[in-house]
């Protein structure tokens, strides 16, 4: 939402600025600029990048317009499943769960959060290290694992933006290109009507004032935009990472929830009443001591 505002707020006030000096926008549209522009700038992604990239720089775009879905509901319901999930943990033993993390999608506990399993890198980076703490793997080499794995992620994550950007920083170049050509058509027409020399001189100008504004007024802040959204998945796979390890490394499900609530963004941290009263709402007690869940991972 907040990015379609800020479009429309960058062009509003280049045309406002622009008819309040008595311009015509008319000498703007210029179409063959613009496709010279964006067919060259769209040419040069598909160059230098993989089909896999393309598509994950679509789907970057398609979300930056449908807005952020790392919310703190998001986190809070985050923690009270992995309290529910550990307290299963805490009562039955590590191999209880072997049912939920094998079949996440028929497990009583994730069913609860459709939100959750539709989210392929957070479910499968939960459940592939839940099977190895099952299979009697140490907190500390999982703690490893999860560190390697979440590098990797971030780095998958940042070619989509490193892309888009790339494509960004090109555009002012493509448009020096297409002004270019437009003097190479201005040329050909000396010596007719000055009219006519003066709007084929406007139309190659609106080449440059074209690529520079689509790369600092659209494509690059939409880049800009993807690398926060990356950052915001990093951060989330995170906060479930120390709440995995701070579990297996002993912790009660309440402790290991609240090391997770505290590796939250502070613009999203819920209070630790709210933590505490959707635990408490979801089941279980709050009270388990620290023995009990060594117990649980040994």
């Amino acid at each position: 939402m907040f990015a379609i505002i800020g479009i429309v707020v960058v062009f509003g006030a280049i045309c406002a600025g622009y008819l309040m000096e008595h311009g015509n926008l008319r000498v703007l549209m210029q179409p063959a600029e613009l496709i010279i522009i964006g067919g060259a700038a769209i040419g040069t992604v598909l160059i230098a990048n993989p089909l896999h990239i393309l598509k994950e720089i679509i789907g970057g775009v398609v979300g930056v317009f449908k807005g952020s879905g790392t919310t703190k509901a998001r986190y809070i319901d985050l923690l009270k499943m992995m309290f529910t999930l550990f307290n299963k943990a805490r009562k039955e033993g590590l191999m209880a769960l072997e049912g939920d993390v094998e079949e996440p999608s028929k497990s009583p506990i994730f069913s609860k959060y459709p939100a959750f399993l539709k989210d392929h890198h957070a479910r499968d980076f939960l459940c592939d290290t839940m099977r190895m703490a099952i299979t009697g793997t140490e907190a500390f080499d999982l703690d490893q694992l999860l560190d390697l794995d979440m590098e990797v992620h971030h780095h998958d994550s940042g070619q989509p933006v490193s892309a888009l950007s790339t494509m960004a920083d090109s555009l002012p170049g493509l448009g020096i290109v297409a002004a270019v050509l437009g003097v190479v058509i201005t040329m050909g027409a000396l010596g007719g009507p000055p009219e006519e020399i003066g709007k084929k001189v406007a139309a190659a100008l609106v080449g440059t004032f074209l690529g520079i504004l689509l790369c600092y007024g659209l494509v690059g802040p939409l880049a800009a935009n993807m690398a926060k959204a990356a950052d915001e998945e990093h951060a989330f796979l995170y906060v479930l990472r120390v709440v995995m390890i701070s579990f297996l490394k002993g912790s009660a499900p309440i402790m290991a929830v609240e090391f997770g609530r505290r590796a939250i963004p502070g613009h999203l941290r819920p209070s630790f009443q709210e933590v505490e009263k959707a635990c408490r709402g979801g089941g279980g007690t709050a009270e388990a001591p620290p023995a009990a869940a060594k117990a649980a991972s040994a």
